[in-house]
């Protein structure tokens, strides 16, 4: 896999630009975009920056996190609080995301998408309201190990980070998902599977794939 240096704001800008051009897979009228990374690579602050650059250009953008997708805390810590396997298949509710996120924004859905559901902090039901997504909207879900479980992406962004670099970038007290997320890579292979692998090793410097490598 070729990597070409590239600049954050240029990224955004590219990603955008090719975006704005794409036509939904299932015929639909919106369009959905998966960046997909460790908390380390800053996938939420990485789409918010492809989301500003679309909104530039006049389309209307949601961002989610699965972050706000978490089961219960009964269930994430149900074989312990640092299972690196229950991390990878049971802390976010992917059948949720599939009913409130994804499901909305099928063919003849009603574009009512629910931003977040669950708060990990009071271990309680947000009750946000649910944000309509106008027709030619364009959602943007962000966060780790999301690619793998069928999600009806349009555009996968994968940011990639070498071992050592996970290792170093990781807090501390996140240490133990470590696993988690070799597992990832070994079980999924995230690059294999994205339509655009960025390199964010150097989180200064990143590289990437192009679109479609």
């Amino acid at each position: 896999m070729r990597f070409e240096p590239i600049t954050w704001e240029r990224l955004s800008e590219t990603l955008a630009e090719h975006a704005d051009g794409l036509h939904p897979a299932d015929g639909g009228t919106w369009l959905r975009i998966g960046v997909d990374g460790a908390p380390a690579a800053l996938p939420g602050d990485r789409a918010e920056h492809v989301a500003g650059a679309l909104r530039a250009r006049g389309r209307t953008v949601l961002t989610v996190s699965t972050g706000g997708f978490l089961r219960p805390a009964s269930l994430r810590y149900e074989y312990g609080k640092q299972d690196p396997d229950a991390y990878a298949e049971g802390w976010f509710d992917t059948g949720a995301l599939w009913r409130e996120v994804f499901r909305p924004l099928e063919p003849g859905g009603s574009g009512r998408v629910l931003p977040d559901l669950w708060d990990p902090v009071t271990d309680r039901a947000t009750r946000s309201p649910y944000r309509v997504l106008p027709e030619g909207g364009v959602l943007i879900l962000h966060g780790p190990l999301l690619l793998g479980h069928w999600f009806p992406f349009d555009l996968r962004v994968h940011l990639s980070l070498s071992a050592g670099a996970l290792r170093r970038r990781t807090e501390e007290a996140e240490q133990w998902t470590l696993p988690a997320f070799a597992r990832y890579e070994d079980e999924v292979a995230p690059a294999e599977s994205a339509d655009v692998v960025v390199r964010t090793d150097d989180p200064h410097r990143p590289a990437w794939t192009g679109i479609g490598a």
